[in-house]
């Protein structure tokens, strides 16, 4: 059984953190993830009122005992976020493992949560980044190469490049991420010094995953090529599978359009028709490189489970 700092500080068993997708990391997904073993992360920027965004909370809670954290966004965002309303009812509900992910550090979101004993995950993009989190409070940091699927920062640093230099700049457990899909990828981020490692692209081949079947049979054939990065125009570059709409974004990126005109071809309102009725091209879908090594649908504890054992299998040989 591998064990870690964050396996530790998380009180999960596996060193798997899913990664926020928005408009897919509702209740019941985030909950699949820490019942299998890792844990989940809701996306509280998908709630657009304090009563819904608890009573999301609520639900993941009854349907999980087990650890599960909540992201705060910072990024720019169509419709204002006020990260102060959803700190009230994080405190409120008792969450004790809190996830930032933006631009600039969280100094400003902090304070209330180390007073109530929370666990702080900084997503950030590099190792000055890293330092400025752990500086202002973070209790672990959360770092992704280029390979991987949705934000990817605006560094082009790789994986194997990324994690090594984060590590040796804090003293603080550190969460790899970008290409893992499999226990090579957790044995090797393991290698690298990171403690846990994030994971997105893969859990969207999972029985539990809420995106149409027709989108899942799709990335199932999808290669490692057939991903584009979007967004870079507006400072808010995404890895994304793809398809029409992706290479759309790709195009506009290419002559710098406007963040209206992106908003047309990857708006959330978009998304959620490529997600729940099946259209393929109707808009974008976060996808890593990894995609390419993902070949089946699974449960997610089976999933896990396959993971960890591949992983253990490997560092025991490397041991030999």
């Amino acid at each position: 059984m591998i064990k870690t700092k964050v396996t530790e500080m998380l009180g999960i068993e596996y060193p798997i953190i899913g990664g926020t997708m928005m408009w897919i990391s509702y209740g019941e997904f985030v909950a699949a993830m820490s019942e299998a073993g890792g844990c989940g992360v809701l996306a509280s920027a998908i709630f657009k009122s304090k009563e819904e965004f608890r009573d999301e909370i609520q639900k993941t809670k009854s349907l999980t005992k087990k650890p599960f954290a909540v992201n705060l966004n910072m990024f720019p965002a169509m419709r204002p976020i006020d990260n102060s309303v959803y700190i009230e009812v994080l405190l409120e509900e008792g969450v004790k493992i809190i996830e930032t992910s933006g631009h600039k550090a969280p100094e400003g979101l902090y304070p209330p949560l180390k007073e109530a004993g929370c666990v702080l995950i900084h997503k950030c993009v590099g190792p000055r980044y890293a330092q400025k989190a752990v500086a202002v409070g973070a209790d672990i940091v959360t770092v992704v190469g280029y390979e991987n699927g949705g934000a990817v920062g605006n560094l082009g640093i790789g994986t194997f490049s990324l994690v090594p230099n984060v590590v040796d700049a804090v003293d603080v457990p550190v969460i790899g991420g970008g290409g893992v899909a499999d226990g090579r990828g957790i044995a090797a981020m393991l290698a690298l010094g990171a403690q846990g490692v994030i994971m997105g692209t893969r859990l969207l081949l999972t029985d539990e995953c809420p995106i149409h079947m027709n989108v899942k049979e799709a990335l199932i054939n999808a290669k490692e090529t057939d991903t584009l990065v979007v967004m870079k125009c507006v400072n808010s570059a995404h890895r994304v599978w793809a398809n029409e709409a992706g290479k759309k974004a790709f195009e506009l990126d290419a002559r710098n359009a406007t963040l209206q005109e992106l908003i047309e071809v990857v708006g959330g309102d978009k998304a959620r028709i490529l997600f729940h009725e099946g259209k393929l091209d109707a808009g974008i879908i976060a996808t890593g490189q990894c995609i390419g090594i993902c070949h089946e649908i699974l449960p997610m504890k089976t999933l896990f489970n396959n993971i960890m054992t591949q992983a253990e299998d490997i560092i025991g040989k490397i041991g030999k």
